[in-house]
């Protein structure tokens, strides 16, 4: 009985590696929107369980019909167990080029990453939670072409509104988003990012405030008012600074609490 069922499934026809006739190579095949747990190193040296949505693909040749979609759920699951960062993205994407038999593959990794922060009086310690993206793109024979994504929220304060106002000034809370390629070997900690990011608003945003905190806090937005252009440009300037950057992009979106609109700021850079 056992034998009859080997034989009938190495008898199933692989439609997949059959021939396509329509003479059309495909950039990017595979799999989107697969959500598995996965372990993200950190800068202390330890790993954050995180609850990752994958996107994973590689070229198809145009003398084949069709790659085989288990393959890439197979090697996600076994990467899913292994703490990740970017030296473990290189090994992925490797290991999916051999097991697919293709030349290029790609990998988005979204997932979100909390980051412990301390209140400025209290000291009082809380999480906040920040928007994460892995994105690797490697070409078999080259090195591994690795942006790291993120969105971090910090508080405005409007100049023009402190400067007019007899009182008081409107400010909000924002939302910056940065992606960072590095040079090969070359690579930041989510944390750095976050801290370097989140240092260039008005001042910080905390999960959780007590009342000294609270007047530290809204003080410190009062006494560095900025634009959302402001806010960019410092953040440009912050980026530019980190060492084997190459290319970024970033953007900053303010939520107005007086109108009923958002303001935007947005800018590439290739350095070098």
């Amino acid at each position: 009985m056992l034998l009859n069922v080997i034989i009938g499934v190495n008898d199933l026809k692989d439609v997949q590696s059959l021939a396509d006739k329509r003479g059309i190579a495909i950039q990017k095949v595979g799999v989107s929107d697969v959500h598995l747990p996965f372990l993200i190193r950190t800068k202390a040296g330890a790993f954050q369980s995180v609850l990752a949505k994958i996107k994973l693909t590689v070229d198809l040749p145009e003398e084949f019909k069709g790659t085989h979609m288990s393959r890439f759920i197979e090697t996600l699951s076994e990467w899913s167990r292994k703490p990740i960062s970017y030296r473990e993205m290189e090994a992925i994407l490797t290991d999916v080029l051999k097991r697919l038999d293709a030349k290029r593959a790609h990998i988005d990794i979204d997932f979100k990453y909390f980051i412990e922060k301390q209140a400025p009086v209290s000291g009082l310690k809380s999480l906040i939670d920040c928007d994460c993206c892995f994105s690797g793109d490697l070409t078999k024979g080259e090195h591994l072409d690795f942006i790291l994504g993120m969105k971090v929220p910090f508080t405005s304060l409007c100049p023009c509104s402190k400067e007019i106002s007899s009182y008081g000034a409107h400010n909000q809370r924002g939302l910056m988003q940065v992606w960072v390629r590095h040079q090969h070997g070359k690579f930041i900690w989510i944390e750095d990012l976050a801290a370097l990011m989140e240092a260039q608003g008005s001042c910080p945003v905390y999960a959780l405030l007590k009342r000294e905190d609270e007047k530290y806090v809204t003080e410190q937005a009062y006494n560095n008012p900025k634009f959302v252009e402001d806010v960019l440009r410092d953040l440009v300037l912050a980026i530019r600074s980190l060492p084997g950057v190459c290319w970024f992009s970033a953007q900053c979106e303010n939520f107005e609490s007086i109108h009923n609109h958002n303001a935007f700021a947005s800018h590439v850079e290739q350095i070098g």
